[in-house]
């Protein structure tokens, strides 16, 4: 889920005045995050901060001790449920309409590395941080952008963040359905870790079910199976690659309980590429706001609204392979030795010029091996549950039950996944505003 608030008034030009930030832990961030963890047995959260907010609109400059402490307390609330959290920097591959990397110097891709480098610097110690680069990148030059990317991902693996999971997104807004026949996946692949490896650098995909997919309207026009994720999959399995969809949501409204339930039904049911998904959103909107997943309060207990209940966490719940696990988790991917693994889906949203995105999921332990394990949750659970299957070179049978699934094999590559809910085939992924 995401949890929305400190990137109050960014606009997609990457202005972003930091007076209309509202921490979410005004609006009892943690008590929402405890209900989706505990009821609704998310394990992910996203947590959207402005750039301007963090650095005290000093571009180039340190975290403000101030703003940032203030976001940290909202990281450490997130961190202190055991779920993964996500920082999403929200400004749209901009800082005050120059564009990184690309605006005649303005802002350079150093200076972009360097607040990643700070960021990593302060978590690198907590493999369930995960870093989001950048919220809906747009209108930029791809092979530019990917040489942005390139740095800030080098600049976090530098600081010492190792195993944390990196989002790499795309221009149109991270558009599932730009992703392939913009270019963007095709550059983004080719972005490493310094040692030339490919470990936990994941897809970052959003994706609005409305007319425009800019989030705004309360009606969905669209499942975006056929038009976007489904071509996204192949793309994704042609390339050995995953993708969690760190945005998504849609209105109450009955063409959505329609569009936005088959969609993360699909993404579930293709976990093998699918991570699992973030919904948008909670946190410091109120439940009045169109794509409102704010839980509400009734006789002192936070209860979900019918679309999230329905289309957010039924579809994992309902999958019936995953395990289950009342935590919030996030998906990183890690290099380890034989011992024990745990795979986790997540949830998160966000909004912003391309749209919104919702998911949740559930953790997964295996063990005594270590293999990749590729189970998102979106809303689902492992696909290919108690099937031998080869994983980053390492093979192994899994096999699940009503707590664990379990992967034997050789020491080798893992991967943790996210879950807002559920980990089956795709991971779900709860987001608070």
């Amino acid at each position: 889920m995401n949890i929305a608030g400190f990137e109050f008034g960014c606009e997609i030009d990457g202005t972003c005045p930091t007076g209309k930030s509202q921490s979410p832990m005004g609006s009892d961030a943690l008590g929402q995050m405890q209900h989706f963890v505990n009821d609704d047995q998310m394990n992910i959260f996203r947590l959207p901060v402005s750039w301007q907010f963090l650095v005290n609109n000093k571009l180039g400059g340190t975290l403000d001790s101030n703003n940032f402490g203030k976001y940290d307390e909202l990281m450490q609330a997130c961190l202190g449920l055991g779920t993964f959290c996500a920082i999403d920097l929200h400004n749209f591959a901009r800082f005050n309409n120059q564009i990184i990397g690309q605006s005649s110097g303005a802002v350079t891709d150093a200076q972009f590395a360097d607040v990643w480098s700070q960021l990593a610097t302060k978590y690198k110690s907590n493999d369930k941080v995960i870093f989001g680069l950048m919220n809906e990148p747009h209108d930029v030059d791809v092979p530019s952008w990917a040489n942005s990317v390139q740095a800030a991902v080098t600049a976090i693996r530098n600081a010492g963040a190792s195993s944390q999971m990196i989002l790499l997104p795309g221009t149109n807004f991270a558009s599932a359905g730009k992703f392939v026949s913009s270019g963007s996946g095709d550059a983004l692949i080719k972005v490493t870790n310094p040692d030339g490896t490919f470990d936990g650098l994941i897809l970052d995909l959003h994706k609005y079910l409305d007319v425009d997919n800019s989030g705004n309207h309360a009606e969905c026009t669209t499942d975006n199976i056929a038009d976007a994720f489904a071509i996204a999959a192949d793309f994704l399995r042609q390339n050995g690659r995953k993708g969690l969809v760190s945005e998504t949501g849609a209105g109450s409204t009955d063409s959505c309980f329609t569009d936005f339930c088959a969609q993360n039904k699909y993404l579930n049911d293709n976990s093998d590429v699918f991570l699992g998904y973030i919904a948008w959103a909670a946190g410091s909107f109120s439940t009045s706001y169109v794509l409102s997943l704010t839980p509400s309060k009734q006789n002192g207990k936070y209860v979900d609204n019918q679309l999230a209940s329905q289309c957010v966490v039924a579809p994992w719940t309902n999958a019936g392979l995953a395990t289950f696990v009342s935590s919030a988790i996030a998906i990183a991917i890690t290099t380890s030795a034989a011992g024990s693994v745990t795979a986790s889906p997540a949830s998160g949203s966000s909004a912003g010029g391309g749209g919104t995105s919702t998911s949740s999921g559930m953790k997964t332990t295996a063990t005594p091996g270590t293999s990749t394990l590729v189970a998102s949750a979106s809303g689902g659970v492992f696909a290919s549950v108690g099937a031998n299957q080869t994983v980053s070179g390492v093979t192994g049978a899994r096999t699940s039950t009503s707590t664990s699934a379990i992967a034997t094999g050789g020491a080798g590559p893992e991967m943790r996944r996210f879950a807002g809910g559920l980990l089956a085939g795709s991971i779900l992924v709860a987001m608070i505003l």
